[in-house]
């Protein structure tokens, strides 16, 4: 039987020590809580995020590796640069923060159900409003076709999901996010648990110690809360041809 702490929803209790986590399931730390504000916030700031299914409790995980990708570092083959040199979309931030969650929720082939469900949308949500979690969207003419969001804490970013309804638009939001954080200053975006596919757009791993460590120094600077709406680096995707990550 997995024993893990369980948390009270609307306590202050702090979380356990993320060396606690099981190494099987890998990283899983603590269940129960709540998804406030506040219980949201002081889980990123310790490198915890939720991640549950319809019907289970709120369960909290710190993976050990974990993978991040530096924003210098998001792979852009040259077959896509050149292709992005043509391309004619446009790139904005937190105009539509809930359509880009319910695409992210949406099934992929050959799954059922998500892990978005309605409490992580509407908890999500909230931190939007009041700043915290921010949207990338790629747009063909005035219609979404793909995006990623996350939440920003000081001057980390923690992605949590991303969905592509056209070839390349979340590779073009993470580029977009990348390059913006890039000119920022902001060196990482959190990209939670390995992939094969994560690898292939140039993520890595790093222990979690090591992630901690940085997190720690990152989300203790200042940060930039509010809406990000035509604050990004670029609006067009044309404009990511030949970013520094380009090889």
């Amino acid at each position: 039987m997995i024993r893990i702490p369980i948390l009270r929803p609307g306590s202050r209790e702090a979380f356990p020590r993320i060396d606690q986590a099981l190494h099987e399931p890998n990283g899983l730390l603590a269940a129960g809580g709540d998804l406030s504000p506040t219980r949201l916030l002081e889980a990123y700031r310790h490198g915890i995020f939720p991640w549950f299914s319809p019907g289970e409790p709120i369960l909290w995980w710190s993976p050990d590796p974990r993978m991040v990708f530096a924003t210098d570092a998001v792979h852009q083959s040259r077959r896509l640069n050149r292709w992005l040199r043509q391309c004619p979309w446009t790139i904005d931030a937190d105009r539509e923060f809930r359509a880009v969650m319910i695409s992210c929720a949406a099934p992929r082939p050959g799954q059922t159900g998500t892990w978005i469900t309605a409490s992580m949308l509407d908890a999500y949500c909230l931190l939007h409003e009041m700043g915290h979690a921010h949207s990338i969207e790629v747009y063909e003419a005035d219609r979404l076709i793909g995006g990623l969001y996350g939440v920003a804490v000081g001057q980390m970013f923690f992605a949590e999901s991303m969905f592509s309804h056209a070839t390349n638009a979340s590779k073009v939001a993470l580029m977009a996010l990348a390059a913006t954080l890039r000119r920022w200053g902001w060196p990482l975006i959190d990209a939670q648990v390995s992939s094969d596919h994560l690898r292939t757009l140039g993520a890595i791993e790093l222990p979690r110690q090591a992630f901690a460590a940085h997190v720690a120094r990152l989300t203790a600077r200042a940060g930039a809360t509010g809406s990000w709406t035509g604050c990004l680096a670029l609006e067009r995707a044309a404009e990511l041809a030949g970013q520094p990550a380009a090889r």
